[in-house]
């Protein structure tokens, strides 16, 4: 046993060890450091999302679907939703998100897409099976930060990406 340890004891294998120890603590602080400069201000950001923004749901028959959706996700808070009628669409100017039911506000698309501000996300639902004019699409295509959606289920998660892509105002 004496031997074994004589012979991992040489200068050869200290010095190799103290190598690979330097290598692995270098490795080890430069992963923390990729991690704080890369992943940490992805969850700063979508954590000042889910408190902080504000949501305005397009929708009068649906607008309780789409809450119900949002609030049972665990993700967002009641008080950061906003029921927008057709009668009040400017009410909808100062929120950072904009979730547009098109099959109840077909008609107010082009009065929506006034009222959005570049920095704003823009979510327009499309029931499935309903068809949306091109120019109509073209018109939202042209909006930066803008999303036609058919299914519930891709609501959610394109409302997530979303609230981390768009614009933050500095305070």
């Amino acid at each position: 046993m004496k031997e074994l340890l004589d012979f991992f004891n040489h200068p050869f294998f200290v010095i190799v060890g103290g190598i690979s120890t330097i290598i692995v603590f270098f490795g080890f602080g430069y992963t923390i450091y990729s991690i704080i400069r890369g992943i940490m201000p992805v969850w700063i950001r979508l954590g000042k999302s889910l408190s902080n923004k504000k949501i305005a749901i397009y929708a009068e028959g649906e607008f309780d679907d789409f809450k119900s959706l949002l609030v049972d996700s665990g993700l967002f808070k009641e008080k950061n939703i906003e029921k927008i009628s057709s009668a009040s669409l400017g009410k909808g100017e100062n929120h950072t998100m904009m979730l547009v039911n098109y099959n109840e506000f077909d008609n107010k698309m082009d009065d929506i897409l006034r009222f959005k501000r570049d920095s704003d996300a823009l979510i327009v639902y499309v029931s499935n099976g309903v068809r949306v004019p091109q120019d109509i699409l073209d018109k939202i295509n042209n909006h930066r930060n803008s999303i036609v959606v058919t299914f519930r289920g891709r609501l959610l998660n394109d409302i997530v990406t979303s609230l981390i892509t768009t614009a933050y105002e500095k305070k």
